[in-house]
């Protein structure tokens, strides 16, 4: 996860992306008072999503190059198997600033895959391999329990949810895990989004799938903090307005307020600027964003060795995976 703010000139330079909005079939069901008809959905197992993020950090760093990213990485590839997902894996080289060349994998699992209107959701699933924001120790790579593991343990629930519902969603899902994304160097770094992002960058140049598309995406990024908040991440407003605000929507129908708070944040570097820039698709990012520390961007342990276990809290994982799983199946 980078720390560069939005900028506000390439941004507006992209407007032209952002204006072609997506308008969701729950955002066309609303009533005067702007309430969504929410649609009978499963619930989401948070317990189940912690321990997918418990069994990611029990690899060890999943650094790319390294033997716990290769085995993470396996783990991931037979769980969304056993999900009832179609997998590719999408290896590729790239190059971070300081010179490293690295052996990347995207893992794409995807349910329903004759649909013709797909959803994707995603999330990186590498770590650090530096601790440069940590007070006494920057050398080292971090567990990434929050970030990096917390999402694709949402992903992970979300797709055995989707197995055992005996009531599908209609739309095609497409579970994007991107590598690579956690190496850069926004001050050092000459390439386009500061070196981070290497993952979701080859994608959205090399799609999985010839001529793929989706209706829109979600990005998940730190989603499993204790008292998290989800501000409105700036670029998603610009990118995909209609679908940030549709997501925030029901999440404040089922009651998540607390979490994906009615407030606009700042924009970020993150993996769905190449979805969106490049790809040409959609895609929210779902962030947590500190809105009360102003010394702070991310939450309290980002990129230090204390982002572990520790950090991570049910309550929040089911805030997330309950929103995303309404949102599918909203999509009829």
């Amino acid at each position: 996860m980078s720390h560069l703010k939005f900028l506000i000139a390439l941004a507006c330079a992209l407007l032209f992306v952002g204006s072609c909005r997506t308008k969701s079939s729950s955002e066309q069901k609303t009533d005067g008072t702007n309430a969504t008809t929410l649609l009978k959905a499963p619930a989401f197992n948070a317990d189940s999503a912690y321990e997918f993020v418990r069994k990611q950090v029990a690899f060890g760093p999943r650094v790319p190059n390294s033997a716990a990213h290769q085995r993470c990485g396996d783990y991931l590839v037979a769980k969304f198997k056993a999900f009832g997902c179609t997998v590719i894996e999408q290896k590729f080289s790239a190059k971070t600033f300081d010179g490293v060349t690295l052996r990347g994998r995207n893992i794409i699992g995807s349910i329903n895959p004759q649909a013709t209107k797909r959803i994707i959701l995603s999330s990186h699933w590498d770590t650090r391999p530096f601790a440069e924001e940590d007070p006494t120790n920057k050398k080292g790579p971090i567990d990434g329990a929050n970030d990096g593991a917390s999402g694709v343990g949402v992903l992970l629930e979300i797709a055995r949810t989707l197995q055992l519902s005996a009531q599908k969603p209609s739309v095609g899902v497409d579970f994007i895990l991107f590598d690579a994304e956690d190496w850069g160097n926004s001050a050092q770094s000459k390439e386009k989004y500061g070196g981070f992002c290497l993952g979701s960058d080859y994608w959205a140049k090399n799609k999985h799938v010839p001529n793929y598309s989706a209706y829109f995406g979600v990005l998940l990024d730190m989603v499993g903090a204790k008292n998290a908040t989800f501000p409105r991440e700036g670029s998603s407003l610009q990118f995909a307005g209609d679908v940030t605000r549709n997501v925030w929507n029901i999440a404040s129908q089922l009651g998540y307020n607390q979490y994906f708070i009615d407030q606009d944040g700042p924009g970020i570097t993150d993996d769905h600027w190449p979805v969106n820039e490049t790809a040409k698709i959609p895609m929210i990012d779902i962030v947590h964003l500190e809105v009360k520390k102003a010394d702070k961007t991310f939450f309290e342990d980002w990129h230090t060795h204390e982002d572990d276990m520790r950090n991570i809290d049910p309550a929040t994982l089911k805030a997330v995976g309950q929103v995303l799983v309404q949102v599918l199946y909203q999509e009829q």
